[in-house]
């Protein structure tokens, strides 16, 4: 029986169908594509294409909502409300399958996006100051798909490399054709994919960012690649490498903490893309004239909005009440009448009544510094291990003592901070992965839809199922154990 093609390749064929759009994108109101009639022959071409895959990652199937709000939801940061949209429902209670939505349009919009990246990549453009950012940032943007399609689709690197991963397609469609049957490359391969990409963005990235567009947080700098690249080794529990990429963002970024608690909070508070290095590296845009609406992670999390997802009691105790962090999470109630009870907000996008709304939050130096002292520790450097964990928690909580551990609770004390700094943002499940830990979702009781508490090692769920449309498509994609 003759193969047929894959559901890349369906997203291959919609992608040749969608027209391009005259936009300024210096305005922020990128197409989703330049369409295949129109090559890529200058970088005003370049850069329209490139805004149309900032525009995908935006999708509330991507990092605009569900990757994102998974990697809380899955793991033991929030819970669904009683009273809730109907939104999520399977993630909620570990009932997701094969052809469950949230798993198969992760795996289309990112393989979407790659296509995108890739035509930008692989145009015929030559190299020059402005075609060298953009391309850079093209690599980038498919690094980082990359990275979120291994960590939902393939095991753990640190639990076996040689597992299956996800498929690496890399070459443009008007170069490789669209009809297109690829297996599942390793973990190992989509890695080296991965730090391949990164390691030519860097290379060939300028350091100052050229005049096609503005230098702010809604694009892909220089040293949000390598803080990129730290996160992907820090995954590997390569911490050599993870160490050493982080340390370039620290010496060379110019990042900072906010200094006080007003900035924090203002910070928070903010709905803008940010020139001024403190905090955010990168981050995507979400305008007023291009949002996700009631579809938005704010909208879902928002009291003002949805509210759906609530914080559970043991994630709002972790925090002191001289945390700065616990200010992102408001104590309020859920419902009204006899049904009303009270509950736990997640605070952390403070937008939702605005047309202009929340920045979504990719990669932060906040991270970068965590990463930093875990890598430190793994190496077995204490001393600078304590040092970046410090400047991270005594930043968050000017009156904390001085973390002093040593060994395993040092390391526990960092990924403890983690999980406080990076709440609902989406990287608690991966961590809990790579660390290859059971842990425990908090049974909040009538306040919850259902509860699924008990997470184990061995729970086939911790990987998202290959999408049944791709392997319908494809017979040579492998499933995932258990579906």
């Amino acid at each position: 029986m003759k193969n047929r093609p894959t559901y890349i390749a369906v997203l291959l064929m919609m992608f040749l169908l969608v027209s391009s759009c005259s936009k300024d994108f210096l305005k922020e109101e990128p197409s989703t594509s330049v369409s295949v009639d129109k090559a890529i022959l200058t970088d005003g071409d370049m850069m329209e294409a490139l805004a149309g895959t900032y525009r995908i990652l935006q999708s509330y199937y991507l990092f605009g909502r569900n990757a994102i709000v998974m990697g809380d939801l899955l793991a033991d940061n929030v819970y669904l409300s009683s009273s809730n949209s109907g939104r999520l429902l399977t993630l909620n209670n570990y009932t997701f399958v094969e052809g469950s939505t949230e798993p198969r349009y992760i795996w289309a919009q990112s393989y979407y996006g790659i296509l995108q990246a890739n035509r930008i990549i692989g145009s015929d453009l030559k190299g020059s100051v402005n075609s060298n950012q953009l391309r850079a940032e093209a690599y980038t943007l498919r690094a980082l798909l990359y990275l979120n399609l291994v960590n939902w689709y393939g095991k753990p690197y640190t639990v076996n490399p040689a597992a299956d991963g996800v498929p690496l397609v890399t070459v443009s469609t008007d170069k490789g054709g669209v009809l297109i049957t690829p297996p599942r490359n390793t973990v190992s391969e989509v890695y080296v994919q991965i730090h391949d990409d990164l390691d030519k963005a860097y290379e060939m990235m300028p350091e100052t960012t050229p005049a096609i567009h503005v230098a702010n947080t809604n694009f892909i700098s220089k040293y949000a690649i390598k803080a990129l690249q730290a996160r992907a080794y820090l995954y590997q529990g390569n911490y050599e490498k993870s160490r050493d990429a982080a340390l370039l963002v620290v010496k060379n970024g110019g990042y900072s903490l906010a200094s006080t608690a007003t900035a924090f909070s203002n910070y928070w508070a903010s709905n803008l893309p940010r020139t001024d290095k403190m905090e955010t590296i990168f981050e995507i845009s979400n305008t007023a004239v291009a949002n996700n609406g009631v579809e938005g992670m704010d909208w879902l999390y928002a009291r003002g909005g949805l509210g759906d997802l609530l914080v559970t009691d043991d994630t709002y105790a972790m925090y002191t009440a001289t945390d700065r962090r616990r200010d992102l999470i408001l104590n309020g109630v859920r419902g009204t009448g006899a049904g009303a009870y009270q509950a736990y907000f997640v605070n952390k996008y403070q937008n939702v009544a605005n047309t202009d709304r929340d920045e979504v939050k990719i990669l932060r130096y906040a991270e970068v510094l965590l990463t930093l002292a875990e890598s430190y520790a793994q190496l077995k450097d204490e001393t600078n291990a304590r040092i970046y964990l410090n400047m991270v928690a005594q930043n968050r909580d000017p009156l904390l003592a001085a973390y002093t551990y040593t060994g395993q609770p040092l390391i526990n004390a960092i990924i403890l901070e983690r999980r406080k700094e990076l709440a609902f943002e989406g990287l608690r499940f991966f961590d809990l992965n790579r660390t290859n830990v059971d842990f425990t979702r908090q049974n909040m009781g009538a306040k919850a839809y259902s509860f699924y508490t008990d997470v184990k090692t061995t729970d086939f769920r911790r990987l998202q199922p290959i999408p049944e449309v791709e392997r319908t498509a494809n017979p040579t994609i492998a499933k995932n154990s258990g579906y």
